[in-house]
């Protein structure tokens, strides 16, 4: 009888976390998803492609940091973060100052040379999903020359039902999968969240895996590891 060959190498899982806009929360859940992916056994790695904002004394962005400290993986930094700029303003704006084109075919080939060493790999954008990366590409182009799905941070302040419904229409028309959403409460003054919330819940046509309070550490159960098909069990 033949004998078998090696046994197939198990396909890397991904996602890419983007947000309703800055400031909402992504890193944060980016860096909570990586910690529940390690605990649950799953060699795992943060990527952050796009960076903007590097303060004088630091080798690095601080989100990116962050990234690296939760995965503890000493990967090379122009993997982790292809493409890095000092200013803390809109990636195109920090890119065109710096005389660089961000190249989609960089970060691929760069989250490729990641994902060989890890099962499962988390990927955060910059700014809000629509956030340019030049004059005709934007975050999410990201995530379509990369196949991932996307989880949707919302931050749930006022102004939160629009932001989050026209991003989940931008990444329909682009034929994104919404894996999931997290309702990250940034705004602990702000009226009717619990409604705001049961809202979203309604009317986003993905689940909710996460709601997190205010200043609190986001934590993502199995269950929810499954629905956005990071660790088996979730729908492929």
């Amino acid at each position: 009888m033949p004998t078998a060959g090696p046994a197939a190498p198990r396909p890397v899982r991904g996602v890419f976390v983007t947000g309703t806009d800055t400031g909402v929360g992504k890193t944060v859940v980016a860096v909570a998803l990586v910690r529940a992916l390690h605990a649950a056994g799953v060699p795992v790695a943060g990527m952050k492609p796009v960076a903007a904002g590097i303060d004088p004394d630091a080798t690095c962005n601080a989100d990116v940091a962050a990234l690296a400290a939760a995965d503890g993986l000493a990967l090379p930094l122009a993997d982790r973060n292809p493409y890095a700029f000092a200013a803390p303003v809109a990636p195109h704006l920090a890119a065109r100052e710096a005389g660089v084109r961000i190249d989609l075919a960089a970060i691929a080939a760069a989250y490729a040379r990641i994902a060989r060493r890890v099962q499962a790999v988390v990927v955060e954008g910059a700014g809000g999903a629509r956030v340019p990366l030049d004059a005709t590409t934007d975050m999410l182009d990201i995530a379509q020359r990369l196949r991932l799905p996307v989880l949707l941070v919302v931050g749930v302040r006022l102004g939160c039902l629009n932001h989050t419904l026209l991003t989940v229409e931008s990444m329909a028309a682009r034929g994104l999968e919404l894996a999931g959403w997290v309702a990250n409460r940034i705004d602990p003054a702000m009226a009717f969240a619990d409604e705001n919330v049961g809202e979203l819940v309604a009317r986003v046509p993905a689940p909710c895996v996460a709601h997190v309070g205010h200043a609190t550490t986001p934590a993502f159960t199995r269950h929810a590891l499954s629905t956005l098909r990071l660790v088996p069990g979730g729908a492929d």
